[in-house]
Protein backbone atom coordinates (compact mmCIF):
# COMPACT_ATOMS: atom_id res chain seq x y z
CA UNK A 1 0.00 0.00 0.00
CA UNK A 2 1.57 3.31 -1.04
CA UNK A 3 1.90 6.35 1.19
CA UNK A 4 -0.86 8.34 -0.53
CA UNK A 5 -3.37 5.56 0.04
CA UNK A 6 -2.40 5.41 3.70
CA UNK A 7 -2.91 9.17 4.02
CA UNK A 8 -6.38 8.79 2.52
CA UNK A 9 -7.46 6.34 5.24
CA UNK A 10 -9.93 8.83 6.86
CA UNK A 11 -11.74 9.05 3.53
CA UNK A 12 -11.89 5.25 3.41
CA UNK A 13 -13.63 5.29 6.80
CA UNK A 14 -16.10 7.88 5.52
CA UNK A 15 -16.73 5.97 2.29
CA UNK A 16 -17.27 2.76 4.22
CA UNK A 17 -19.78 4.51 6.50
CA UNK A 18 -21.73 5.87 3.52
CA UNK A 19 -21.92 2.49 1.77
CA UNK A 20 -22.88 0.74 5.01
CA UNK A 21 -25.75 3.19 5.60
CA UNK A 22 -26.90 2.67 2.01
CA UNK A 23 -26.90 -1.11 2.41
CA UNK A 24 -28.70 -0.82 5.77
CA UNK A 25 -31.46 1.28 4.14
CA UNK A 26 -31.90 -1.31 1.39
CA UNK A 27 -31.89 -4.17 3.90
CA UNK A 28 -34.63 -2.47 5.96
CA UNK A 29 -36.72 -1.56 2.92
CA UNK A 30 -36.32 2.20 3.34
CA UNK A 31 -34.71 2.22 -0.10
CA UNK A 32 -36.73 0.01 -2.41
CA UNK A 33 -35.38 -3.03 -4.24
CA UNK A 34 -37.35 -4.40 -7.19
CA UNK A 35 -37.85 -8.08 -7.91
CA UNK A 36 -38.88 -9.60 -11.22
CA UNK A 37 -40.80 -12.72 -12.17
CA UNK A 38 -37.93 -14.63 -13.76
CA UNK A 39 -34.55 -16.02 -12.64
CA UNK A 40 -31.92 -13.29 -12.33
CA UNK A 41 -28.31 -14.16 -11.54
CA UNK A 42 -26.00 -11.30 -10.53
CA UNK A 43 -22.24 -11.73 -10.93
CA UNK A 44 -19.97 -9.18 -9.29
CA UNK A 45 -17.31 -8.43 -6.72
CA UNK A 46 -16.59 -6.25 -3.72
CA UNK A 47 -13.44 -4.72 -5.18
CA UNK A 48 -12.53 -2.69 -8.21
CA UNK A 49 -10.26 -4.32 -10.77
CA UNK A 50 -10.35 -7.54 -12.70
CA UNK A 51 -11.69 -10.57 -10.86
CA UNK A 52 -12.71 -12.53 -13.96
CA UNK A 53 -16.36 -11.55 -14.34
CA UNK A 54 -16.37 -11.95 -18.13
CA UNK A 55 -15.22 -15.60 -18.23
CA UNK A 56 -17.64 -16.40 -15.39
CA UNK A 57 -20.56 -14.87 -17.30
CA UNK A 58 -19.49 -16.87 -20.35
CA UNK A 59 -19.41 -20.03 -18.23
CA UNK A 60 -23.03 -19.40 -17.21
CA UNK A 61 -24.05 -18.70 -20.81
CA UNK A 62 -22.61 -22.04 -21.92
CA UNK A 63 -24.33 -23.80 -19.01
CA UNK A 64 -27.77 -22.29 -19.60
CA UNK A 65 -28.23 -21.18 -23.19
CA UNK A 66 -28.97 -24.65 -24.62
CA UNK A 67 -31.99 -24.98 -22.32
CA UNK A 68 -33.23 -21.43 -21.79
CA UNK A 69 -33.52 -18.08 -23.53
CA UNK A 70 -30.68 -16.16 -21.91
CA UNK A 71 -30.01 -12.42 -21.82
CA UNK A 72 -27.02 -10.59 -20.40
CA UNK A 73 -27.34 -7.08 -19.02
CA UNK A 74 -24.26 -4.91 -18.43
CA UNK A 75 -23.70 -1.20 -17.97
CA UNK A 76 -21.43 -1.15 -21.03
CA UNK A 77 -18.39 0.38 -19.37
CA UNK A 78 -16.73 3.15 -21.44
CA UNK A 79 -19.25 2.87 -24.28
CA UNK A 80 -19.91 5.96 -26.37
CA UNK A 81 -23.68 5.84 -25.90
CA UNK A 82 -26.28 6.20 -23.17
CA UNK A 83 -29.45 4.50 -22.04
CA UNK A 84 -30.77 1.07 -22.96
CA UNK A 85 -29.40 -0.65 -26.06
CA UNK A 86 -30.19 -4.16 -27.24
CA UNK A 87 -27.30 -5.40 -29.37
CA UNK A 88 -28.00 -5.94 -33.06
CA UNK A 89 -26.13 -6.12 -36.35
CA UNK A 90 -25.23 -2.42 -36.09
CA UNK A 91 -23.65 -2.74 -32.64
CA UNK A 92 -19.93 -2.53 -31.95
CA UNK A 93 -17.58 -2.11 -29.01
CA UNK A 94 -18.03 1.67 -29.08
CA UNK A 95 -21.82 1.54 -28.83
CA UNK A 96 -22.27 -1.22 -26.24
CA UNK A 97 -18.81 -1.72 -24.66
CA UNK A 98 -16.12 -4.29 -25.30
CA UNK A 99 -17.30 -7.09 -23.02
CA UNK A 100 -20.99 -7.00 -24.10
CA UNK A 101 -19.86 -6.91 -27.73
CA UNK A 102 -17.69 -9.94 -27.02
CA UNK A 103 -20.77 -11.77 -25.65
CA UNK A 104 -22.77 -10.70 -28.71
CA UNK A 105 -20.21 -12.03 -31.17
CA UNK A 106 -19.52 -15.30 -29.36
CA UNK A 107 -23.07 -16.28 -28.45
CA UNK A 108 -25.47 -15.34 -31.28
CA UNK A 109 -28.37 -17.23 -29.68
CA UNK A 110 -28.61 -14.94 -26.64
CA UNK A 111 -29.78 -11.37 -26.14
CA UNK A 112 -27.13 -8.85 -25.08
CA UNK A 113 -28.23 -5.55 -23.57
CA UNK A 114 -26.61 -2.60 -21.83
CA UNK A 115 -28.07 -0.07 -19.44
CA UNK A 116 -26.51 1.66 -16.44
CA UNK A 117 -29.98 1.55 -14.83
CA UNK A 118 -30.37 -2.20 -14.31
CA UNK A 119 -34.04 -1.91 -13.33
CA UNK A 120 -34.87 -0.10 -16.55
CA UNK A 121 -32.72 -2.53 -18.52
CA UNK A 122 -34.64 -5.53 -17.17
CA UNK A 123 -37.98 -3.84 -17.87
CA UNK A 124 -36.87 -3.09 -21.42
CA UNK A 125 -35.76 -6.68 -21.98
CA UNK A 126 -39.10 -7.97 -20.71
CA UNK A 127 -40.93 -5.64 -23.09
CA UNK A 128 -39.30 -7.27 -26.13
CA UNK A 129 -41.28 -9.60 -28.37
CA UNK A 130 -38.74 -12.32 -27.58
CA UNK A 131 -38.61 -12.23 -23.79
CA UNK A 132 -35.65 -13.83 -22.01
CA UNK A 133 -36.25 -16.64 -19.54
CA UNK A 134 -33.06 -15.85 -17.57
CA UNK A 135 -31.12 -12.61 -17.14
CA UNK A 136 -27.45 -12.57 -16.18
CA UNK A 137 -26.46 -9.27 -14.55
CA UNK A 138 -22.83 -8.45 -15.21
CA UNK A 139 -20.97 -6.49 -12.48
CA UNK A 140 -24.13 -5.83 -10.49
CA UNK A 141 -23.35 -6.89 -6.92
CA UNK A 142 -23.71 -3.30 -5.65
CA UNK A 143 -26.86 -2.55 -7.69
CA UNK A 144 -29.26 -2.94 -4.79
CA UNK A 145 -32.13 -1.31 -6.68
CA UNK A 146 -32.63 -4.70 -8.33
CA UNK A 147 -32.99 -7.74 -6.10
CA UNK A 148 -31.55 -10.68 -7.99
CA UNK A 149 -32.63 -14.18 -7.11
CA UNK A 150 -29.08 -15.50 -6.99
CA UNK A 151 -25.75 -13.78 -6.30
CA UNK A 152 -22.28 -14.96 -7.32
CA UNK A 153 -19.41 -13.06 -5.71
CA UNK A 154 -15.93 -13.24 -7.22
CA UNK A 155 -12.67 -12.54 -5.43
CA UNK A 156 -9.18 -12.96 -6.89
CA UNK A 157 -6.65 -15.38 -5.47
CA UNK A 158 -3.87 -13.33 -3.90
CA UNK A 159 -6.18 -10.32 -3.59
CA UNK A 160 -8.99 -11.60 -1.38
CA UNK A 161 -11.63 -9.14 -0.19
CA UNK A 162 -10.98 -10.39 3.35
CA UNK A 163 -7.48 -8.89 3.17
CA UNK A 164 -8.50 -5.60 1.54
CA UNK A 165 -9.61 -2.13 2.71
CA UNK A 166 -12.24 0.35 1.60
CA UNK A 167 -11.54 2.79 -1.21
CA UNK A 168 -9.42 4.90 -1.53
CA UNK A 169 -7.01 3.21 0.90
CA UNK A 170 -7.80 -0.20 -0.55
CA UNK A 171 -9.92 -1.44 -3.44
CA UNK A 172 -13.21 -2.39 -1.76
CA UNK A 173 -16.38 -0.80 -3.09
CA UNK A 174 -18.23 -1.71 0.10
CA UNK A 175 -17.58 -3.37 3.43
CA UNK A 176 -16.48 -6.99 3.57
CA UNK A 177 -19.82 -7.76 5.23
CA UNK A 178 -21.43 -7.26 1.83
CA UNK A 179 -20.21 -10.76 1.00
CA UNK A 180 -23.05 -12.07 3.19
CA UNK A 181 -25.47 -11.36 0.31
CA UNK A 182 -23.75 -13.93 -1.91
CA UNK A 183 -25.16 -17.40 -2.47
CA UNK A 184 -21.90 -18.57 -4.01
CA UNK A 185 -18.36 -17.20 -3.61
CA UNK A 186 -15.74 -18.05 -6.23
CA UNK A 187 -12.03 -17.50 -5.73
CA UNK A 188 -10.81 -16.81 -9.27
CA UNK A 189 -7.42 -16.86 -11.01
CA UNK A 190 -6.05 -19.56 -8.73
CA UNK A 191 -3.06 -21.76 -9.56
CA UNK A 192 -4.55 -24.81 -11.27
CA UNK A 193 -2.82 -27.05 -8.70
CA UNK A 194 -4.00 -25.16 -5.61
CA UNK A 195 -3.67 -27.56 -2.69
CA UNK A 196 -6.53 -28.66 -0.43
CA UNK A 197 -4.64 -27.17 2.51
CA UNK A 198 -4.51 -23.73 0.90
CA UNK A 199 -8.15 -23.97 -0.14
CA UNK A 200 -9.07 -24.70 3.46
CA UNK A 201 -6.96 -21.75 4.65
CA UNK A 202 -8.74 -19.41 2.23
CA UNK A 203 -12.11 -20.75 3.36
CA UNK A 204 -11.25 -19.84 6.95
CA UNK A 205 -10.03 -16.36 5.97
CA UNK A 206 -13.22 -15.60 4.02
CA UNK A 207 -15.43 -16.58 6.98
CA UNK A 208 -18.37 -17.80 4.95
CA UNK A 209 -21.92 -17.35 6.20
CA UNK A 210 -24.20 -20.31 6.76
CA UNK A 211 -25.36 -21.89 3.52
CA UNK A 212 -22.79 -20.18 1.28
CA UNK A 213 -20.91 -22.35 -1.20
CA UNK A 214 -17.23 -21.75 -2.03
CA UNK A 215 -15.45 -22.72 -5.25
CA UNK A 216 -11.99 -22.20 -6.74
CA UNK A 217 -11.36 -21.53 -10.42
CA UNK A 218 -8.37 -20.92 -12.66
CA UNK A 219 -7.99 -19.28 -16.04
CA UNK A 220 -7.63 -21.87 -18.78
CA UNK A 221 -5.90 -20.50 -21.86
CA UNK A 222 -6.75 -21.84 -25.30
CA UNK A 223 -4.07 -23.79 -27.13
CA UNK A 224 -4.76 -21.76 -30.28
CA UNK A 225 -4.86 -18.10 -31.23
CA UNK A 226 -7.64 -16.89 -33.53
CA UNK A 227 -7.73 -14.37 -36.34
CA UNK A 228 -10.36 -13.23 -38.81
CA UNK A 229 -10.07 -16.29 -41.05
CA UNK A 230 -7.68 -18.72 -39.39
CA UNK A 231 -6.32 -20.13 -36.18
CA UNK A 232 -2.77 -21.04 -35.21
CA UNK A 233 -1.56 -23.34 -32.45
CA UNK A 234 0.15 -21.44 -29.64
CA UNK A 235 3.13 -23.79 -29.84
CA UNK A 236 3.72 -22.63 -33.42
CA UNK A 237 4.06 -18.97 -32.40
CA UNK A 238 5.55 -19.41 -28.94
CA UNK A 239 9.09 -18.68 -30.09
CA UNK A 240 8.29 -16.43 -33.05
CA UNK A 241 8.84 -12.68 -32.84
CA UNK A 242 5.52 -11.00 -32.09
CA UNK A 243 3.82 -8.07 -30.40
CA UNK A 244 1.62 -8.76 -27.37
CA UNK A 245 -1.05 -6.15 -26.59
CA UNK A 246 -3.26 -6.10 -23.51
CA UNK A 247 -5.70 -3.51 -22.20
CA UNK A 248 -6.89 -5.49 -19.19
CA UNK A 249 -6.39 -5.43 -15.43
CA UNK A 250 -3.45 -7.61 -14.35
CA UNK A 251 -2.20 -8.73 -17.81
CA UNK A 252 0.89 -10.56 -16.50
CA UNK A 253 -0.55 -14.11 -16.87
CA UNK A 254 -1.54 -13.34 -20.47
CA UNK A 255 1.99 -12.17 -21.27
CA UNK A 256 3.69 -15.04 -19.47
CA UNK A 257 1.60 -17.67 -21.29
CA UNK A 258 2.79 -16.41 -24.69
CA UNK A 259 6.09 -14.79 -23.84
CA UNK A 260 9.34 -15.06 -25.70
CA UNK A 261 12.47 -13.04 -25.05
CA UNK A 262 12.11 -11.48 -28.51
CA UNK A 263 8.55 -10.30 -27.95
CA UNK A 264 7.42 -6.72 -27.55
CA UNK A 265 4.88 -6.08 -24.79
CA UNK A 266 2.37 -3.25 -24.77
CA UNK A 267 0.19 -2.86 -21.69
CA UNK A 268 -2.69 -0.38 -21.54
CA UNK A 269 -5.27 0.42 -18.83
CA UNK A 270 -8.33 -1.81 -18.49
CA UNK A 271 -11.00 -1.13 -21.15
CA UNK A 272 -8.57 1.15 -22.98
CA UNK A 273 -9.92 2.97 -26.03
CA UNK A 274 -7.10 2.67 -28.55
CA UNK A 275 -6.19 5.97 -30.19
CA UNK A 276 -4.73 6.54 -33.65
CA UNK A 277 -1.37 7.07 -31.94
CA UNK A 278 -1.68 3.70 -30.18
CA UNK A 279 -2.54 1.96 -33.44
CA UNK A 280 0.42 3.55 -35.22
CA UNK A 281 2.75 2.48 -32.41
CA UNK A 282 1.52 -1.12 -32.60
CA UNK A 283 1.96 -1.19 -36.39
CA UNK A 284 5.47 0.26 -36.20
CA UNK A 285 6.53 -2.23 -33.55
CA UNK A 286 4.96 -5.20 -35.31
CA UNK A 287 6.17 -4.51 -38.87
CA UNK A 288 5.36 -7.89 -40.50
CA UNK A 289 5.15 -9.88 -37.25
CA UNK A 290 1.91 -11.14 -35.77
CA UNK A 291 0.03 -9.21 -33.09
CA UNK A 292 -1.67 -11.16 -30.31
CA UNK A 293 -4.12 -9.51 -27.96
CA UNK A 294 -6.83 -10.50 -25.51
CA UNK A 295 -10.30 -11.37 -26.72
CA UNK A 296 -11.70 -8.24 -25.08
CA UNK A 297 -9.15 -6.02 -26.80
CA UNK A 298 -9.61 -7.79 -30.12
CA UNK A 299 -13.16 -6.50 -30.52
CA UNK A 300 -11.80 -2.93 -30.26
CA UNK A 301 -8.69 -3.42 -32.39
CA UNK A 302 -10.35 -5.36 -35.19
CA UNK A 303 -10.57 -3.20 -38.29
CA UNK A 304 -7.77 -0.90 -37.14
CA UNK A 305 -4.95 -3.39 -37.62
CA UNK A 306 -4.27 -5.74 -40.57
CA UNK A 307 -6.50 -8.83 -40.36
CA UNK A 308 -3.68 -11.12 -41.44
CA UNK A 309 -1.55 -9.99 -38.47
CA UNK A 310 -4.10 -9.61 -35.68
CA UNK A 311 -5.01 -12.57 -33.43
CA UNK A 312 -6.52 -13.07 -29.99
CA UNK A 313 -6.07 -15.63 -27.24
CA UNK A 314 -9.29 -17.02 -25.80
CA UNK A 315 -9.73 -17.93 -22.12
CA UNK A 316 -12.27 -19.82 -20.05
CA UNK A 317 -13.02 -20.12 -16.36
CA UNK A 318 -12.36 -23.67 -15.15
CA UNK A 319 -13.17 -25.15 -11.75
CA UNK A 320 -10.38 -26.84 -9.81
CA UNK A 321 -13.07 -29.14 -8.41
CA UNK A 322 -16.78 -29.17 -7.74
CA UNK A 323 -17.99 -27.98 -11.15
CA UNK A 324 -20.78 -30.57 -11.16
CA UNK A 325 -22.06 -29.31 -7.82
CA UNK A 326 -21.85 -25.68 -8.97
CA UNK A 327 -23.74 -26.51 -12.18
CA UNK A 328 -26.42 -28.32 -10.17
CA UNK A 329 -26.79 -25.36 -7.81
CA UNK A 330 -27.34 -22.98 -10.72
CA UNK A 331 -29.65 -25.31 -12.66
CA UNK A 332 -31.69 -26.07 -9.53
CA UNK A 333 -32.16 -22.34 -8.85
CA UNK A 334 -33.15 -21.62 -12.45
CA UNK A 335 -35.43 -24.64 -12.68
CA UNK A 336 -37.22 -23.86 -9.43
CA UNK A 337 -37.60 -20.18 -10.31
CA UNK A 338 -38.91 -21.02 -13.77
CA UNK A 339 -41.47 -23.46 -12.36
CA UNK A 340 -42.57 -20.88 -9.79
CA UNK A 341 -43.46 -18.53 -12.62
Amino acid sequence: MNLLRKLLFPFAILYGLITSIRNFLFDKGVLKSYSFDLPIIAVGNLSVGGTGKTPQIEYLIRLLSDKYKVATLSRGYKRQSKGFILADANSNAATIGDEPFQFFQKFPSIQVAVDADRKNGIEQLLSQTEKPEIILLDDAFQHRKVKAGFYILLTSYGDLYSDDFMLPTGNLRESRSGADRANVIIVTKCPFNLSFEEQDDIRKRLKLSKGQELYFTFIAYDNCIYGENRKIKVEEVQYAAKVLVAGIAKPEPFFSYLQNSNDVYLSFPDHHNFTDKDILEIKNLAQNNIIITTEKDYVRLKGSLPNEQLFYLSIQSSFISGSENFNKTILDYVGTSTRNR
